[in-house]
């Protein structure tokens, strides 16, 4: 077959030609692959069994990404003796080969918690007293207290924890989830990013879908306005005038496609076609008219500012925009959304912790609270899975950065942190792992962020082994070359 043969036929055609010299069993495999890419899959409602792996337990996620690290020391894992320590060096041995981000070695010493404990729910689960609202989920909430990684500054943990690794160019876990199965949405992204206040460090490359096509990237919805820019169409431009230049650009994209088999071409056809259908479909989201006043309240939505707002988290009215994107990743999930990633970031307490965290702690307590609740009321949260993480913990020792007075903040610390999980399969009620008396490493059951990706793509029906991406020579998956499955993890 010549060049010119090749521009001739569609890559469809060429692959099912007898001149391709394909074997049966590759031949097969490609074609389910791009039956799962393809435009012209018969019913998207369809695609989750087809596509899994095995069958599935969760049909959408939505991470509540924590971005800056809150101190679960301070929320979700209570340390009577590092209080007793409190003031107190720990021994040199423990401090010989660990990095940290602000802290001075010399003179570092442990900080103890004032927040008030208290168990929850039947399984009987710790919460500090800044998290009242969500404590009241402590039945459905999987609480792992083992989490570590190899990451102590913001940017690469948070790659690692949307990644997989810590490098550029990867695709994140909302990437890889719409690439092995597709969305149920016809007229929304099947990822969708939405944010409060500052925004992450790691920007777009949170989002981003890597070496995939590009049409698997999150879309970053917008705050006020239209969520994606340039959605409306402008004064003068019918429907039925863009629909029209629509199906010409289609053509020549087609053509071009045809010659080219450039997949970001086909990926440009699928951009153009999804943002003509998101015109009627987006409004639609965005109008919270039809929701009841319960609900709305429930949420937050109307509340007043908090009288001692204070600190990062203080930023672009997260205090409305964060209910707000909650309430907003429900109705994405009852419209087929695949995965839905709420940033929030606020959490990097290295000073005035007593004085931040709490405005923090209340920005986020209820909307979260409610959203876990409102899926259990309307029979979603079995199928969705709800995750509250971020890329590390803090230090149990105080911050002592130079030219400061006190220590009443904590440092960046990735040997051992908290991540909660619920709904999607997932097996609530319980505590998972152990860190050790002071917080400082991990004292029963370790998990990788790593095993965190293998057992969430597992409770999606997908094998983390088999969910591969060839590119320059090499399979990449999400779980990179480590990962393991969690079985009590699983309801």
């Amino acid at each position: 077959m010549n060049l010119q043969d090749l521009h001739e036929q569609t890559r469809r055609r060429w692959l099912t030609s007898s001149a391709s010299g394909l074997g049966s069993a590759a031949l097969l495999s490609l074609l389910q692959q791009e039956q799962c890419r393809s435009e012209d899959v018969a019913s998207p409602s369809s695609k989750l069994g087809a596509l899994s792996h095995f069958a599935p337990k969760a049909k959408s996620c939505i991470f509540l990404f924590q971005a800056g690290a809150p101190s679960h020391l301070d929320l979700f894992d209570p340390k009577p003796k590092l209080n007793e320590l409190d003031g107190k060096p720990l021994p040199d041995s423990l401090l010989q080969k660990v990095r940290f981000a602000f802290i001075q070695k010399e003179g570092a010493v442990l900080l103890g918690s004032p927040r008030r404990w208290q168990k929850h729910g039947d399984c009987g689960m710790d919460f500090s007293d800044y998290l009242p609202h969500i404590a009241t989920c402590a039945d459905d909430l999987l609480m792992i207290r083992s989490l570590h990684s190899e990451q102590f500054n913001h940017h690469p943990g948070q790659l690692l924890l949307s990644c997989g690794r810590a490098s550029f160019g990867l695709p994140t876990m909302g990437s890889w989830l719409t690439y092995g199965l597709g969305s149920e949405s016809q007229n929304l992204p099947g990822y969708v990013v939405l944010t409060s206040g500052r925004g992450s460090s790691g920007g777009a490359s949170l989002w981003s879908s890597g070496f995939l096509p590009s049409h698997y990237a999150g879309v970053l919805f917008r705050n006020q306005g239209d969520p994606v820019l340039n959605l409306s169409n402008p004064d003068g431009v019918s429907p039925e005038l863009q629909r029209r230049s629509l199906d010409a650009v289609r053509a020549l994209n087609q053509e071009r496609f045809e010659q080219m088999q450039d997949p970001e071409i086909n990926s440009r056809i699928q951009s153009f076609e999804l943002a003509f259908r998101m015109q009627s479909a987006a409004p639609e989201l965005m109008d919270l008219s039809g929701e009841s006043r319960t609900t709305l309240d429930s949420y937050g939505l109307d509340r007043p500012q908090h009288p001692k707002a204070a600190g990062r988290g203080n930023v672009a009215n997260a205090h409305q925009t964060f209910p707000r994107n909650c309430l907003l990743a429900r109705r994405l999930v009852e419209r087929g959304v695949r995965f839905v990633n709420i940033i929030y970031e606020a959490w990097d307490q290295h000073s005035d912790m007593d004085k931040d965290l709490p405005y923090n702690c209340w920005v986020v307590d209820q909307p979260v609270a409610a959203l876990l609740k409102d899926l259990k009321q309307r029979g979603l949260l079995d199928s969705t899975l709800v995750v509250w993480g971020a890329e590390f913990g803090r230090t149990p020792l105080g911050e002592n950065r130079k030219g400061r007075a006190a220590n009443t903040g904590r440092d960046h610390h990735p040997y051992s942190f908290t991540l909660w999980m619920a709904g999607g399969g997932i097996r609530g009620g319980q505590t998972y792992g152990e860190s050790d008396e002071i917080g400082w490493g991990v004292a029963r059951d370790p998990v990788h962020i790593n095993d965190f990706h293998a057992t969430m793509l597992h409770l999606f029906g997908l094998d983390h082994l088999q969910l591969t991406h060839r590119f320059q020579g090499r399979d990449f998956r999400l779980t990179d070359v480590g990962g393991r499955v969690i079985p009590s993890w699983i309801a």
